[in-house]
Protein backbone atom coordinates (compact mmCIF):
# COMPACT_ATOMS: atom_id res chain seq x y z
CA UNK A 1 0.00 0.00 0.00
CA UNK A 2 2.64 2.41 1.03
CA UNK A 3 4.90 1.70 -2.37
CA UNK A 4 1.55 2.33 -4.08
CA UNK A 5 1.19 5.62 -2.76
CA UNK A 6 5.03 5.97 -3.36
CA UNK A 7 4.86 5.48 -6.68
CA UNK A 8 1.47 7.10 -7.05
CA UNK A 9 3.30 10.52 -5.09
CA UNK A 10 5.73 11.09 -7.87
CA UNK A 11 5.53 13.77 -10.07
CA UNK A 12 4.91 13.25 -13.66
CA UNK A 13 7.79 13.88 -15.65
CA UNK A 14 7.07 17.31 -18.25
CA UNK A 15 7.68 14.90 -21.53
CA UNK A 16 7.04 18.54 -23.13
CA UNK A 17 9.46 20.49 -21.14
CA UNK A 18 12.09 17.54 -22.10
CA UNK A 19 11.52 18.19 -25.81
CA UNK A 20 11.67 21.63 -25.80
CA UNK A 21 15.04 21.76 -23.68
CA UNK A 22 16.39 19.20 -26.28
CA UNK A 23 15.13 21.18 -29.12
CA UNK A 24 16.82 24.56 -26.92
CA UNK A 25 19.96 22.17 -26.72
CA UNK A 26 19.93 21.25 -30.52
CA UNK A 27 19.60 24.87 -31.42
CA UNK A 28 22.56 25.97 -29.19
CA UNK A 29 24.98 23.98 -31.25
CA UNK A 30 23.46 24.34 -34.65
CA UNK A 31 24.50 28.27 -33.82
CA UNK A 32 27.98 27.20 -32.25
CA UNK A 33 28.24 25.75 -36.22
CA UNK A 34 27.51 28.86 -37.92
CA UNK A 35 29.30 31.04 -35.78
CA UNK A 36 33.03 32.19 -35.16
CA UNK A 37 33.38 30.72 -31.66
CA UNK A 38 35.59 27.45 -30.82
CA UNK A 39 33.03 25.24 -32.41
CA UNK A 40 32.90 27.24 -35.98
CA UNK A 41 36.55 27.79 -36.24
CA UNK A 42 37.28 23.40 -35.47
CA UNK A 43 34.28 22.71 -38.05
CA UNK A 44 36.07 25.53 -40.69
CA UNK A 45 39.61 23.42 -39.83
CA UNK A 46 38.10 20.03 -40.34
CA UNK A 47 36.16 20.73 -43.50
CA UNK A 48 39.32 22.37 -45.10
CA UNK A 49 41.65 19.25 -43.99
CA UNK A 50 38.92 17.21 -45.37
CA UNK A 51 40.63 16.72 -48.64
CA UNK A 52 44.08 15.72 -47.17
CA UNK A 53 42.53 12.05 -46.43
CA UNK A 54 40.52 11.58 -49.55
CA UNK A 55 38.56 13.80 -52.03
CA UNK A 56 35.56 15.33 -52.15
CA UNK A 57 35.54 14.87 -47.88
CA UNK A 58 35.88 18.73 -47.58
CA UNK A 59 32.50 18.79 -49.54
CA UNK A 60 30.61 16.33 -48.30
CA UNK A 61 31.67 17.60 -44.50
CA UNK A 62 30.12 20.82 -46.10
CA UNK A 63 26.87 19.25 -46.61
CA UNK A 64 27.13 17.94 -43.28
CA UNK A 65 27.55 21.17 -41.75
CA UNK A 66 24.69 22.87 -43.33
CA UNK A 67 22.23 20.26 -42.36
CA UNK A 68 23.29 20.03 -38.66
CA UNK A 69 23.99 23.64 -38.42
CA UNK A 70 20.38 24.56 -40.04
CA UNK A 71 21.63 26.56 -42.66
CA UNK A 72 19.23 27.13 -45.67
CA UNK A 73 20.41 25.55 -48.35
CA UNK A 74 20.52 28.06 -50.26
CA UNK A 75 22.62 29.81 -48.49
CA UNK A 76 25.17 27.16 -49.86
CA UNK A 77 24.29 27.90 -53.77
CA UNK A 78 22.49 24.16 -53.80
CA UNK A 79 19.04 26.01 -55.56
CA UNK A 80 17.24 23.31 -57.55
CA UNK A 81 17.30 25.20 -61.24
CA UNK A 82 14.21 26.00 -63.50
CA UNK A 83 15.43 23.62 -65.72
CA UNK A 84 18.25 20.67 -65.20
CA UNK A 85 18.85 20.17 -68.98
CA UNK A 86 19.06 24.03 -69.83
CA UNK A 87 21.54 24.17 -66.46
CA UNK A 88 23.71 21.47 -67.68
CA UNK A 89 23.91 22.79 -71.11
CA UNK A 90 24.90 25.26 -70.45
CA UNK A 91 27.43 24.41 -67.88
CA UNK A 92 28.66 21.83 -70.38
CA UNK A 93 29.04 24.53 -72.94
CA UNK A 94 30.10 27.31 -71.17
CA UNK A 95 32.91 25.26 -69.22
CA UNK A 96 34.09 23.76 -72.38
CA UNK A 97 34.31 26.89 -74.11
CA UNK A 98 36.20 28.94 -70.97
CA UNK A 99 39.19 26.27 -71.30
CA UNK A 100 40.15 26.38 -75.32
CA UNK A 101 39.81 30.12 -75.03
CA UNK A 102 42.57 29.65 -71.48
CA UNK A 103 44.43 27.45 -73.65
CA UNK A 104 44.72 29.03 -76.76
CA UNK A 105 44.76 32.45 -75.90
CA UNK A 106 44.94 33.45 -72.19
CA UNK A 107 47.65 31.49 -71.34
CA UNK A 108 49.92 31.71 -74.46
CA UNK A 109 49.87 35.59 -73.74
CA UNK A 110 50.69 34.73 -70.10
CA UNK A 111 53.53 32.67 -71.12
CA UNK A 112 52.74 29.29 -70.30
CA UNK A 113 54.36 26.30 -71.86
CA UNK A 114 52.04 24.38 -74.34
CA UNK A 115 51.95 21.31 -72.27
CA UNK A 116 51.43 20.48 -69.02
CA UNK A 117 53.90 18.62 -67.54
CA UNK A 118 52.04 17.95 -64.71
CA UNK A 119 49.45 15.79 -66.01
CA UNK A 120 51.58 14.61 -69.15
CA UNK A 121 51.74 10.95 -67.72
CA UNK A 122 47.84 10.80 -68.29
CA UNK A 123 48.75 10.89 -72.38
CA UNK A 124 47.12 8.00 -73.45
CA UNK A 125 47.06 6.20 -70.43
CA UNK A 126 43.94 4.21 -70.31
CA UNK A 127 44.49 2.26 -66.91
CA UNK A 128 44.29 6.11 -65.77
CA UNK A 129 40.87 6.82 -67.44
CA UNK A 130 38.59 5.87 -64.10
CA UNK A 131 40.81 8.04 -61.72
CA UNK A 132 40.93 11.05 -63.66
CA UNK A 133 36.96 11.10 -64.41
CA UNK A 134 36.29 10.77 -60.97
CA UNK A 135 38.66 13.80 -59.80
CA UNK A 136 37.69 15.74 -62.40
CA UNK A 137 33.41 15.24 -62.02
CA UNK A 138 32.95 14.56 -58.72
CA UNK A 139 36.14 15.88 -57.06
CA UNK A 140 36.40 18.93 -59.13
CA UNK A 141 32.94 19.75 -60.41
CA UNK A 142 31.30 18.43 -57.35
CA UNK A 143 34.05 19.26 -54.56
CA UNK A 144 35.99 21.84 -55.25
CA UNK A 145 32.69 24.12 -56.12
CA UNK A 146 30.79 23.24 -53.48
CA UNK A 147 33.84 24.25 -51.22
CA UNK A 148 35.82 27.41 -52.73
CA UNK A 149 32.12 28.59 -54.06
CA UNK A 150 29.16 27.60 -51.81
CA UNK A 151 30.81 27.08 -48.54
CA UNK A 152 33.55 30.06 -48.18
CA UNK A 153 31.06 32.66 -49.98
CA UNK A 154 29.01 31.55 -47.04
CA UNK A 155 31.78 31.82 -44.26
CA UNK A 156 33.24 34.98 -45.86
CA UNK A 157 29.64 36.65 -46.51
CA UNK A 158 28.64 36.28 -42.82
CA UNK A 159 32.04 37.21 -41.69
CA UNK A 160 32.53 40.26 -43.59
CA UNK A 161 28.88 40.91 -44.03
CA UNK A 162 29.49 44.47 -42.46
CA UNK A 163 31.60 45.61 -44.91
CA UNK A 164 30.61 47.07 -48.42
CA UNK A 165 31.94 45.48 -51.16
CA UNK A 166 31.72 41.62 -49.04
CA UNK A 167 31.21 39.79 -51.87
CA UNK A 168 33.91 41.53 -54.01
CA UNK A 169 36.41 40.84 -51.14
CA UNK A 170 35.10 37.34 -51.25
CA UNK A 171 35.83 36.88 -54.91
CA UNK A 172 39.52 37.74 -54.42
CA UNK A 173 40.11 35.74 -51.41
CA UNK A 174 38.83 32.72 -52.54
CA UNK A 175 39.93 33.40 -55.93
CA UNK A 176 43.28 33.75 -54.81
CA UNK A 177 42.69 30.80 -52.54
CA UNK A 178 42.10 28.51 -55.33
CA UNK A 179 44.77 29.37 -57.13
CA UNK A 180 47.49 28.75 -54.65
CA UNK A 181 45.58 25.53 -53.91
CA UNK A 182 47.23 24.74 -57.52
CA UNK A 183 50.97 25.52 -57.46
CA UNK A 184 52.12 22.29 -55.72
CA UNK A 185 51.23 19.93 -58.29
CA UNK A 186 51.14 22.46 -60.76
CA UNK A 187 52.97 25.43 -60.17
CA UNK A 188 52.71 29.02 -61.44
CA UNK A 189 50.79 28.04 -64.65
CA UNK A 190 48.65 26.23 -62.57
CA UNK A 191 48.23 28.96 -59.89
CA UNK A 192 47.48 31.58 -63.10
CA UNK A 193 45.25 29.53 -64.94
CA UNK A 194 43.26 28.41 -61.17
CA UNK A 195 42.78 32.77 -60.14
CA UNK A 196 41.33 33.21 -63.21
CA UNK A 197 39.12 30.52 -63.20
CA UNK A 198 38.20 31.40 -59.67
CA UNK A 199 37.81 34.90 -60.24
CA UNK A 200 35.07 34.14 -63.52
CA UNK A 201 33.20 31.34 -61.77
CA UNK A 202 33.47 33.78 -57.92
CA UNK A 203 32.03 36.76 -59.83
CA UNK A 204 29.15 34.12 -61.29
CA UNK A 205 28.26 33.23 -58.40
CA UNK A 206 28.40 36.40 -56.16
CA UNK A 207 25.68 37.69 -58.85
CA UNK A 208 23.53 34.18 -59.15
CA UNK A 209 23.96 32.69 -55.81
CA UNK A 210 23.95 29.85 -57.42
CA UNK A 211 26.42 26.88 -57.91
CA UNK A 212 24.96 23.86 -59.92
CA UNK A 213 25.96 25.31 -63.22
CA UNK A 214 29.38 25.98 -62.03
CA UNK A 215 29.62 22.20 -60.71
CA UNK A 216 28.62 21.46 -64.54
CA UNK A 217 31.18 24.43 -65.70
CA UNK A 218 33.86 22.87 -63.70
CA UNK A 219 33.49 19.46 -64.60
CA UNK A 220 33.23 19.74 -68.66
CA UNK A 221 36.29 22.89 -68.21
CA UNK A 222 38.33 20.18 -66.58
CA UNK A 223 37.03 17.33 -68.76
CA UNK A 224 38.19 19.28 -72.14
CA UNK A 225 41.58 19.59 -70.50
CA UNK A 226 42.26 15.70 -70.40
CA UNK A 227 40.51 15.43 -73.34
CA UNK A 228 43.74 17.65 -74.62
CA UNK A 229 46.13 16.04 -72.80
CA UNK A 230 44.99 12.09 -73.23
CA UNK A 231 44.55 12.55 -77.30
CA UNK A 232 47.82 14.70 -77.13
CA UNK A 233 46.65 18.08 -78.74
CA UNK A 234 47.69 20.25 -76.21
CA UNK A 235 50.02 21.61 -78.34
CA UNK A 236 47.83 22.52 -81.44
CA UNK A 237 45.72 24.44 -79.71
CA UNK A 238 48.16 26.32 -77.49
CA UNK A 239 49.42 26.99 -81.05
CA UNK A 240 45.98 27.71 -82.59
CA UNK A 241 46.19 31.81 -82.43
CA UNK A 242 50.00 32.83 -81.44
CA UNK A 243 52.42 30.16 -83.58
Amino acid sequence: MSDSLQRGSAPPRDHAAERQAAIQSDDGFAADLRGFGPVGILAILVILAGNAVVVPLSALLVVAWTWRSRTPWRDIGYVRPRSWLRTLAVGVLFGAAFKLLMKAVVMPLLGAEPINQAYHYLTGNTAAIPGALFAMTVGAGFGEETVFRGYMFERLGKLFKSLRGAKALAVALTSLWFGLDHYAIQGLAGVQQATIVGVVYGTIYACTGRVLMLMFAHAAFDLTAYAMIYWNFESQVAHLIFK
